[in-house]
């Protein structure tokens, strides 16, 4: 097997199974909520939806660590590690207060906005933001351990951290539920994120360099170090938060076409997650992999954006072969209805091109984060959704088939521009080489 596949591989691998169980606990959270009645889903879905939206901001000064981390190490420096660090606490300490402060304080109007009505729902949606915001603290704290530990090349201890979290939300959810209804589905999260903290800063204790390298001197101080974690942390969150804007946008697109459309198409884009999971692991690892090697005065990048594309194309074109042949099985396994199992199905079956195109897009953008790159990203991600939302509203009339096409051929759009603009970038250096040796 290929070295940077190997290498790829051993990395993402456990990045997805924190992801995975993730989203596995989330399932369960709101099957033991839904006891507790239609509002109570309702309300929790919102506000934990909200809480993947704030997620955008960790990724600021998580992402940007690991990124800065991995190409200190790389260069085998220890005072620019020491400086990312430094940099990943200080915006850290920055964000954090303003996002778990100010959260609490909106909480009312918040709840408001995401569940409008007079129902029960807003006033549920009030008691899990109580705890869950002024929780975000953990969170984001949570993601930074793991983030400086991903940059290191260890992505293991923070998918066991994950496990362990989600591991005792399952156990401690029932009781905590009972006890204190929806407000106590967010203090089973807060406090079991608690638990998988303190391990993390223990892990990340036990792992920090040996004496001589932990007497290095920073690279810089610990305000420019906190501008560079910005400048890299920033596009890659920006990144994120587009994403998930335009995909709560398409939802309201796709009730143009019925209310049984909309459930369907809910269903089938959480099962898609199974697969999306996978191609953002490799994503990450491409990142890490990248960066590291930059680091060490390698530029590898377009092989490692093959093995990248070559790993997670393979698991989307496998996700998109299952999905279409199960697509049937899958919607009776959540119990959904013949009208909305038919337009769920076939939504499925229409994913295939998007998701492979995906799969090879959000790779490759790995290694534009590892190497700098991701500021271009972003305006792909921008321009991208740009044009997909407009064909997604133009299409609509033809269903689910048109809704699928608008997304492929949008993604083709990005993945056209990526590889224009890598080209371009390659002939610019190319001509930089030549000037240099000229003269």
């Amino acid at each position: 097997m290929n070295a940077h596949r190997r290498r790829l591989t051993a990395l993402a691998r456990p990045v997805y199974f924190s992801l995975l169980a993730s989203v596995a606990a989330g399932i369960i959270n709101t099957v033991w909520v839904s006891r507790l009645g239609g509002a109570a889903v309702a309300a929790v879905a919102v506000a934990t939806g909200t809480e993947n939206v704030l997620l955008g901001v960790a990724l600021v000064f998580a992402s940007g660590t690991t990124v800065l981390v991995a190409h200190a190490r790389g260069a085998e420096d220890p005072g620019a590690v020491r400086s990312a660090v430094r940099g990943g606490w200080a915006l850290c300490a920055l964000v954090t207060p303003v996002v778990a402060a100010g959260g609490w304080l909106l909480r009312e109007p918040l709840a408001r906005l995401v569940l409008a009505g007079d129902g029960a729902a807003p006033g549920l949606a009030v008691q899990y933001f109580a705890v869950s915001l002024p929780g975000m603290a953990v969170f984001y704290v949570q993601n930074l351990v793991d983030g400086i530990l991903k940059g290191t090349g260890d992505t293991r201890t923070p998918m066991r951290l994950a496990l362990l979290a989600n591991g005792l939300i399952l156990g401690v959810d029932p009781f905590l539920i009972h006890a204190y209804g929806v407000r106590g589905a967010a203090l089973s999260t807060v406090l079991c994120r608690c638990v998988a903290l303190a391990a993390g800063l223990v892990v990340l204790r036990r792992s920090a360099p040996p004496a001589e390298a932990a007497a290095a001197r920073p690279a810089e101080g610990t305000g420019a170090a906190l501008r560079r974690t910005l400048t890299t942390g920033l596009p890659m969150s920006a990144d994120f938060t587009v994403r998930q804007g335009g995909a709560l946008v398409l939802v309201a697109i796709v009730a143009r076409i019925g209310t049984t459309a909309v459930a369907g198409y809910a269903i089938a884009y959480k099962v898609m997650y199974i697969a999306t999971m996978a191609f953002y692991a490799v994503r990450q690892a491409a990142a890490i992999h990248t960066a590291h090697t930059r680091g060490a005065g390698r530029d590898e990048r377009d092989a490692i954006g093959r093995q990248a594309v070559l790993l997670s194309g393979t698991a989307g074109l496998l996700a998109a072969l299952l999905l279409a042949a199960l697509a049937p099985w899958i919607m009776r396994a959540f119990g959904a209805g013949p009208a909305v199992a038919h337009d769920g199905a076939l939504f499925l079956r229409c994913f295939g091109p998007y998701l492979l195109l995906t799969a090879c897009f959000i790779a490759l953008g790995g290694v534009y984060e590892g190497s700098g790159g991701a500021p271009v990203l972003l305006r792909v991600t921008l321009a991208g959704t740009a044009l997909q939302l407009p064909l997604a509203y133009a299409l609509s009339g033809l269903g689910a088939p048109g809704i699928c096409l608008a997304l492929a051929l949008s993604m083709a759009a990005q993945c056209a521009a990526l590889r224009l603009w890598a080209v371009r970038a390659r002939r610019q250096e190319d001509a930089r080489g030549s000037l240099v040796r000229a003269v």
